[in-house]
């Protein structure tokens, strides 16, 4: 499991944690139900996202095939995604407590996290599509059967005839 992947998996159970203290903490003391913001933030944001930024991270170039896009970008949004989220939480906490710099770090917190969704996006889009030169050559591959006249799929293998190479469901290389 690359590095990535193990790091949002565990900030999301980190998260949970402090999703949980804070539910916990209002319950036993009403008058902190001003946190709710930041008890929110940190139940969806911090533990519902970032474990889907893990498992996608893992899944998804299993499943489309390709190879992630770019891991470096999955390693910057690691730090957008925990640095936004903790930005909004302690922004989220001062606003309760009227301070004006809450106001600051909430909206530096929201653009962190804004820009590590928005890199998500891209990355696994682009993982999702595959490498340019794959696309270039399905297009290409596509052009040559239109011109040809040939249609279609290439027919099913008939009974007793051997069954084609599993390589197409081998796991991608580590990397």
């Amino acid at each position: 499991m690359e590095w990535f992947v193990r790091t949002f998996v565990k900030a999301s159970l980190a998260w949970l944690a402090v999703g949980v203290t804070l539910g916990v903490a209002m319950a036993a003391h009403p008058p902190w139900v001003v946190y709710r913001p930041a008890h929110l933030h940190a139940n969806v944001l911090g533990f519902v996202a970032m474990m889907i930024f893990g498992v996608a991270y893992h899944v998804i170039p299993r499943f489309s095939g390709h190879p992630l896009h770019s891991p470096t970008l999955a390693r910057a949004h690691v730090w957008l995604a925990n640095a936004g989220l903790l930005a909004m939480v302690g922004g989220f906490a001062l606003v309760a407590q009227g301070r004006r710099a809450g106001t600051l770090l909430l909206a530096a917190g929201g653009l962190a996290s804004a820009l590590g969704a928005y890199a998500f996006a891209y990355n696994l889009w682009r993982t999702i599509d595959g490498p340019a030169r794959l696309r270039e050559a399905a297009r290409r591959a596509a052009a040559a059967r239109q011109a040809s006249g040939v249609t279609g799929r290439a027919p099913l293998p008939q009974a007793g005839a051997s069954a084609p190479p599993a390589a197409a469901s081998a796991p991608l290389p580590r990397g």
